[in-house]
């Protein structure tokens, strides 16, 4: 499984490699291939996204003793994700107003006060994405709690099972043995009984004996 995260980091290293150096290239393109270029990398930030929730999935399959350096290098990656969507915001508004200023010429230069608000608007955004982010973290990390507890409460009572199965089998081995023991016991008095009987018919049997032999003289 490490193996399969680790194809993905390469990957994803990459990836954010290339979208990085197309945003800083975006601002200096020419209108036709600044449209292309913000295409391009609007593809392969979802690309980057998707491979998030590739490596994402990977990680809940980690034991949970190993889970928490692949967690932090997780959370790396996100706040990776997220500077490159706030620098491609940045870009696309630069980009948008020099697209703008070219059609208004002059008149284009009052837009200062509007790129200023819909950058304040955009780190808003941003910030607000974070906190939805650390909050679905949470929720994440909440649901593997959960199923870890789950899965120890049924191994748990795996355990009672077995240990209750255990018992009824020494219970059920204890009521033979009794049974056993009782049938030896009541054989053990049989063969004593037996014993003093043939004890008294010899003894019978000498006397018998003595007496007629002593008439006879």
């Amino acid at each position: 499984m490490s193996s399969d995260f680790e194809g993905y980091e390469q990957d994803f290293s990459v990836l954010t490699a290339e979208i990085t150096s197309k945003i800083s290239r975006v601002p200096r393109l020419p209108p036709d291939e600044k449209k292309q270029m913000v295409a391009n990398v609007e593809k392969q930030l979802e690309e980057a996204r998707e491979l998030l929730e590739q490596m994402d999935l990977e990680v809940r399959e980690i034991p949970p003793q190993s889970r928490g350096m692949y967690s932090n290098r997780m959370r790396s990656y996100k706040q990776e994700v997220g500077k490159l969507e706030t620098d491609f915001k940045r870009s696309r508004i630069a980009y948008s107003d020099e697209v703008r200023n070219e059609l208004l010429g002059d008149a284009g230069n009052s837009s200062e006060s509007q790129r200023a608000h819909l950058l304040d608007n955009t780190e808003r955004l941003e910030r607000s994405s974070r906190r939805l982010e650390a909050g679905y973290q949470i929720a994440v990390e909440t649901e593997q709690i959960g199923q870890e507890m789950l899965e120890n409460l049924s191994h748990d009572r795996e355990k009672i099972q077995r240990a209750r199965e255990r018992l009824r089998e020494t219970d059920a081995n204890l009521g033979k043995s009794s049974r056993i023991l009782t049938g030896m016991l009541r054989r053990i008095i049989q063969n004593r009984i037996l014993l003093v009987i043939l004890g008294i018919i010899v003894v019978i049997s000498i006397l018998t004996a003595i007496t007629f032999f002593v008439k006879g003289h």
